[in-house]
């Protein structure tokens, strides 16, 4: 069996347990059959996400029944054909034999005749396929849900074209340089001295975007603790926490450990930096990544609302809460959200959100500040979040963010995705009344 054809097997397999509900991309391993093509897997992988209303009308088309639950690789499969077909330099004769093929490694040989006819069809029909994109309904047009185009018309009726657009871009690889270590002029140097065309950010001072994404290996300085990937957003961070020495600071839900690292580069005499989350595995990424960077934290696994299970009862004077969200900032680095988001989690994740502000909420000393942050777009998960719980907590006050960037919102700052710069990321700083109300 050729390598193309258990290429094709393996992102049909991948592909079939997000459509099952199981997983998602960044969880699944794209060289699961030890293939050496992973390049292949993932381009499939993450094009059929990103292009797949389209794709999904294309190949429903085409069967005269929908296939059954059980046979959702085989659909994955499709799906996968279909976008090698219009979207990738790859020969249609090589695109459609493939697939076939992989539907034995698929154990559903039965199945190679179906996959022919409906990807020859698929051939046969790219002027079609040219004009959907072009002409066909929104959801199509735009490569969303329906019910996501919906929220953001009425988020944002004066943008919600330009974030469907910038959503379908392939993302920038962003870098943030360890500035306790070295500046990022020093570090733009040393990318050029090593042939990597890069340039600096326009909102973060450790922020560096690489004209072309590379491996991190390939970075000078990487495994040295020099540099990290992370987006411009995320490195707005440490600055509108307002650190200072001697400050205890939580990171609450905070893997892969991105921020904790950022704030301790930033501030590195703070008296204690925990680092909380809920998954042992995630936690293990914080761990890993303070240990590339030669920086300290103390590392709990643990429900951060769930108080009693890892506070020791000392307040903080500043509080990181990147609450669990929706992600519709993000679909362009993580298209599989198309997929697996549905609207009735928005209402989920606000009330989950709620939970973790009032929990933490105590945590936090008299005077100190919190940041509450998604990587949400949408208006329930941010902006309303936060005030609902200002109208709920009398000791809280917003405090106004003064900056030249994103979109000023009632309570707090909104980053739209930007093609050519940061994610979509929601910002709001609450400061606690030094006397509560009584």
């Amino acid at each position: 069996m050729s390598n193309g054809a258990r290429s094709r097997a393996a992102a049909a397999r991948i592909l079939g347990r997000l459509l099952s509900g199981s997983g998602s991309l960044g969880s699944q391993p794209s060289n699961s059959d030890g293939l050496d093509d992973a390049a292949l897997i993932q381009e499939m992988c993450y094009g059929v996400c990103r292009y797949y209303s389209a794709l999904q009308q294309a190949v429903d088309k085409r069967l005269t029944k929908p296939l059954r639950a059980k046979d959702r690789d085989l659909y994955a499969l499709l799906l996968a054909g279909a976008y090698q077909i219009y979207c990738m330099r790859i020969p249609d004769h090589a695109a459609v034999n493939e697939s076939v093929q992989a539907t034995r490694l698929l154990k559903k040989p039965w199945a190679g005749g179906l996959v022919n006819s409906i990807l020859r069809k698929l051939v046969d029909a790219r002027p079609e396929w040219q004009q959907s994109l072009d002409q066909g309904p929104e959801e199509v047009r735009f490569l969303h849900p329906r019910w996501l185009i919906n929220r953001l018309k009425d988020d944002w009726p004066e943008h919600w074209q330009l974030i469907l657009n910038a959503n379908n871009q392939r993302p920038p690889m962003t870098l943030r340089v360890n500035i306790s270590r070295i500046s990022t002029t020093d570090y733009l140097q040393m990318l050029e001295k090593e042939g990597i065309s890069a340039r600096p950010g326009q909102l973060a001072g450790s922020a560096i975007y690489l004209h072309s994404p590379c491996l991190v290996d390939k970075l000078p300085g990487f495994l040295d603790g020099l540099v990290s990937v992370q987006d411009e957003a995320s490195q707005l961070v440490p600055a509108l926490l307002e650190l200072s020495p001697g400050q205890r600071v939580l990171d609450a839900c905070a893997a892969p450990g991105g921020k904790t690292a950022h704030c301790l580069e930033s501030e590195p005499l703070l008296t204690t930096l925990t680092a909380v989350d809920i998954e042992g595995n995630r936690a293990r990424s914080i761990e890993q990544n303070l240990q590339r960077l030669q920086l300290r934290a103390e590392v709990k696994v643990a429900d951060a609302s769930a108080l009693e299970d890892w506070w020791d009862g000392s307040p903080y004077q500043r509080i990181l809460l990147d609450a669990p969200c929706s992600a519709t900032g993000v679909i362009r680095r993580h298209p599989d959200i198309k997929l697996l988001r549905a609207e009735a989690d928005v209402a989920r994740l606000a009330d989950l959100q709620q939970v973790l502000l009032n929990s933490l909420w105590s945590c936090l000393e008299p005077g100190g500040l919190m940041l509450y942050t998604t990587c949400s777009v949408l208006r329930q998960e941010n902006q309303d979040t936060i005030g609902r719980f200002l109208h709920q907590c009398q000791d809280a006050k917003h405090q106004a963010i003064q900056a030249d960037w994103g979109v000023e919102c009632e309570f707090g700052r909104q980053l739209l995705p930007d093609p050519e710069g940061p994610d979509g990321f929601y910002f709001a700083v609450l400061k606690k009344s030094v006397t509560a109300a009584k």
